[in-house]
């Protein structure tokens, strides 16, 4: 989602935000820009093209200053046009750019407009420069302080005004912002990546706080305006480019960097044992009752398939709640059970805001399951688990989604093994499945021509059914999100003992049904679900065990897994659906790497 990236240097500093630009390029934007202080004020470009027409406009405008700021935005408030992009300026003396949504723009702007200030954009952005010009009083600083104060919402600034021409001036509230310390130059950002580089030393800014860059050094103020000591982290964070050597598009290749990531990912030990999740996990793990598991979108989907692992397994109740609704309902705290967050980013703002609105109702023990280990949702979590998937490019998650299915099969074990319900001979045959997944993830990807025949079909439809059971059923729903978010074709998913309570009546030639059909308890019911839609005329497109006995037929069109893998098989079958959704995606001739109106990492509600 949107990008921050600023400094202050003694160097010519545009070529530093520009290649910051890049790095963010993967999370997703519609419009970017760059402003500097020049001799009379701060000076700009921006675009609603890519970072690369941004850099163009800034050589030949030759767009040089040591004082900068820069941004790509996702469009929140106001449409993707040049008038809407950041940096934002406020009457040609200070150039802010933001991250997040704030809540009461409305009365802020009509206080504003009294004032005497236009509004040339539809942003939510401008009144935050607005507000800050109308207060400054010739500290930079002390005038951010002073404007957050008046802001409700979620927000990461950087503001610089013509005044104070080397210094640079960031908050943070609910949004993630980073400063880089450098020798004799400083940087901010919304993300350490940006920085790779540049530097390797960072402090991660906390909630509430305000930060001011200058060449000699930071200094922090706290959310009461006290001054604070924060840690100073050594982050390498990697900035190389991501090659992708023989694939069409970096989705492609991160489905086919499964194997690696999930070999990555498990653990080397021989034993499923607590301290995987951090230091004392063994004895808050043996005193809860209960999971509760927060998450959105894709990660949501890893949630509610864990469910299935850790009351099947471990004998424990588990909740999932989608993230933005559990924050905005009365729920009833339960201080014995273990809250889990699940995010690739570890910057969900739906997430990180979930978890914390856990912890004031009295959740003491939280465990964050992510791909980040520097991020705000590790640093807010007791234990955390990493996956390690890896960069991954691509807004449809697909490397990252199953590697937190690991996660957290190794977590339902671990459990299990705390509470007796899992013995040695168990434990170790476990292992052995778990090591033997990515040889069998290999054999699933082998598929992949018999699943762009499919695509041909499926690139002329216009809408689509995937079903699925019990410990399938989440696998069913990912598979309808990725057909969506990348083709554009509207999917919905369902358990298949649902068809004939409602969506039964939407079935016809026009609409093909994706079943996922792994040799489990469920075979035999799922096979009359099966007939139910062949009754009625409808395309079935079924991903069917070896062992099934589902075979070819008229509207019946079977792919066959190479094996059956058990409590495991939703990693297996998770797979051809994303390449179905994939190759359906490039017949339809759509943006897969960057899909309209999404971002990679959501950082606004």
């Amino acid at each position: 989602m949107c990008g921050i990236v600023g400094a202050v240097a003694q160097r010519n500093i545009v070529p530093v935000l520009i290649e910051g630009l890049r790095r963010l390029e993967y999370r997703g934007y519609d419009s970017c820009g760059v402003a500097v202080l020049g001799k009379n004020g701060p000076v700009r470009a921006r675009s609603v093209a890519r970072v690369a027409d941004l850099d163009d406009q800034v050589r030949e405008t030759h767009l040089e200053g040591v004082t900068g700021i820069a941004h790509t935005r996702w469009a929140t408030h106001g449409a993707p046009v040049t008038d809407n992009a950041h940096p934002i300026f406020s009457k040609d003396a200070l150039a802010l750019v933001h991250n997040g949504i704030i809540e009461n723009y409305e009365s802020l702007r009509e206080m504003l407009r009294g004032k005497g200030y236009e509004f040339v954009s539809q942003t939510d952005t401008e009144v935050i420069a607005h507000l800050v010009h109308s207060l400054y009083r010739g500290d930079l600083f002390a005038t951010v302080r002073e404007a957050v104060g008046q802001l409700h919402g979620a927000y990461a600034i950087a503001v610089l005004h013509k005044d104070q021409p080397q210094t640079v001036v960031g908050a943070r509230q609910g949004s993630p912002l980073v400063v880089g310390l450098g020798e004799g130059e400083n940087f901010l950002a919304s993300d350490a990546l940006a920085l790779a580089g540049s530097t390797e030393r960072f402090i991660f800014l906390e909630e509430g706080d305000v930060c001011e860059l200058t060449l000699d050094g930071v200094r922090i103020a706290d959310r009461n305006g006290y001054e604070a000591q924060r840690d100073v982290r050594q982050v390498a964070a990697y900035g190389g480019a991501v090659e992708l050597g023989p694939y069409r598009h970096f989705m492609q290749k991160e489905i086919f960097e499964q194997p690696r990531a999930i070999t990555d990912t498990i653990p080397q030990a021989d034993s499923f044992d607590a301290s995987l999740f951090g230091e004392g996990a063994d004895k808050v793990f043996a005193g809860i009752d209960s999971l509760l598991i927060l998450a959105c979108g894709t990660s949501y989907y890893s949630g509610l398939t864990a469910k299935y692992w850790l009351e099947s397994i471990a004998k424990i109740p588990t909740q999932v709640e989608i993230a933005s609704e559990y924050r905005y309902r009365e729920s009833v705290p339960n201080p014995k059970s273990l809250v889990v967050v699940i995010s690739q980013s570890g910057e969900t703002a739906d997430t990180l805001a979930a978890l914390k609105h856990a912890q004031s109702l009295g959740h003491k023990h939280t465990l964050a399951v992510c791909n980040v280990g520097s991020s705000a949702m590790v640093r807010q979590t007791e234990f955390s688990f990493l996956t390690h998937a890896g960069r991954e490019i691509g807004v449809a998650s697909t490397k990252a989604f199953t590697t937190q299915l690991v996660a957290l099969f190794v977590l339902a074990l671990t459990l299990a093994k705390l509470r007796g319900h899992v013995d040695e001979v168990q434990e170790a045959e476990y292992l052995k499945q778990l090591r033997h997944l990515p040889a069998a993830l290999n054999s699933v990807l082998a598929l992949e021509p018999q699943i762009i025949a499919w695509s041909e079909e499926f690139s002329r439809k216009e809408n689509a059914l995937f079903l699925g059971r019990g410990l399938h059923y989440p696998i069913a729903l990912e598979g309808a999100l990725k057909l969506k978010e990348i083709s554009y074709i509207h999917a919905e998913a369902y358990p298949a003992g649902e068809l004939k309570h409602g969506p039964l009546a939407l079935v016809t030639e026009a609409m093909p049904v994706v079943t996922v059909a792994p040799n489990d308890a469920l075979l035999e019911k799922l096979k009359s679900n099966i007939q139910e839609v062949r009754a009625r005329g409808g395309q079935l497109y079924v991903f069917a065990d070896a062992d099934t006995k589902i075979v070819n037929d008229e509207g019946l069109h079977v792919i066959r897994m190479p094996e059956h893998y058990g409590l495991l098989s939703p990693i297996l079958h998770v797979v051809p659906l994303q390449l179905l959704a994939y190759h359906t995606a490039c017949a339809r001739g759509t943006d897969v790497d960057k899909p309209r109106n999404l971002a990679k990492s959501v950082t606004v509600e």
